[in-house]
């Protein structure tokens, strides 16, 4: 579900800067910023790049309870479902500073006219993905300075924002329950 909620994102994404700057190649990928070897992934050169850096389980929110009713009126138990928020580092990878600079404002400018993506939107959204919520997020220099350390890749202009409510359900029934077909009486004495 994360892999294919990302792919979906980079590639609205993509359309949007495709749309904005009149291309009819792919300028968004999704992608680590260095390969296991240390080097750069040359299919991030000249591209905006869309990197996973943190899942955090949402805490703040009720969630539904355990029973759902099925088609036969009986009950199956189920783990409740999480909720988790992705941070995304994206990055303008440009050979062109300046380029780097107008790839890096549209991605900007796509989330604040787009802070939220749902169905009534965008139909090609993944199943069982009914909204997403992107916010910025705040990050100060010696943070972001080292955080792009700890990848072990050198600083390029980017952004990050926090991607809320992917929503993850196994859907692995624990057992049924049978729904209460008939009630008696108690006798009153």
């Amino acid at each position: 579900m994360i892999g294919t909620t990302l792919q979906f994102v980079c590639d609205v994404l993509d359309q949007y800067i495709q749309h904005q700057f009149g291309l009819d190649e792919t300028k968004v990928v999704l992608n680590g910023l260095i390969e296991s070897g240390g080097t750069v992934p040359s299919g991030n050169q000249n591209m905006v790049v869309i990197s996973l850096i943190n899942i955090e389980k949402e805490t703040a929110k009720a969630f539904y309870g355990r029973y759902q009713r099925q088609e036969d009126g009986n009950f199956s138990d189920v783990n409740p479902y999480e909720r988790y928020n992705l941070d995304l580092l994206v990055s303008a990878n440009f050979d062109n500073y300046k380029e780097t600079l107008k790839f890096l404002s549209a991605v900007m400018a796509f989330f604040q006219a787009h802070p939220s993506l749902d169905t009534s939107s965008y139909s090609s959204m993944p199943a069982g993905l009914p909204k997403l919520e992107f916010e910025i997020e705040k990050i100060n220099y010696q943070d972001m300075q080292g955080l792009w350390t700890a990848m072990g890749a050198k600083y390029q202009p980017s952004v990050i924002y926090k991607m809320r409510f992917l929503t993850i359900q196994a859907a692995q029934v624990q057992r049924y329950t049978p729904a209460v077909t008939q009630t008696k009486q108690l006798a009153t004495p």
